[in-house]
């Protein structure tokens, strides 16, 4: 895949992709921690400037919720939003309701072609709401 995006191959470029397989939405610094172990030797801006590459290749995705870091992702095939728990971070994917991009369908400035619309849920998630009854 990294190659029919006009990539090298590289091992930094294959850990941050195992990451983010196994940790959606994660941002740089949870990215830089959880490789740790098996690139011991790579410094946090090493992981800004992959992330940086697989985003401008189109491998990922980059979204920032207000407040928050940017955090990434490896679904990128659909204009699908997210949820974000106001109060421990957590984000979950909500899927588009009409299952076309853009699924939210506003007046626009005259001539301008909306090609995506990018929504954030504020709330709690469902461990955070149990602790609230």
């Amino acid at each position: 895949m990294l190659r029919t995006r006009g990539l090298r191959v590289t091992r930094g470029r294959l850990a941050v992709l195992d990451v983010l397989a196994a940790q959606p939405h994660a941002d740089a610094d949870a990215i830089h921690r959880a490789m740790a172990s098996a690139e011991p030797s790579i410094s946090l801006q090493s992981v800004h400037n992959v992330l940086a590459a697989l985003h401008e290749a189109g491998v990922l995705r980059r979204f920032q919720p207000a407040r928050s870091a940017a955090r990434y992702e490896l679904r990128v095939d659909d204009n699908h939003h997210h949820a974000v728990c106001s109060r421990c971070g957590r984000v979950e994917d909500v899927d588009c309701v009409t299952g076309e991009a853009p699924c939210l369908h506003a007046p626009a400035p005259a001539g301008f072609a909306v090609m995506q619309a990018e929504v954030t849920f504020w709330g709690l998630c469902a461990a955070c709401a149990a602790t609230e009854r």
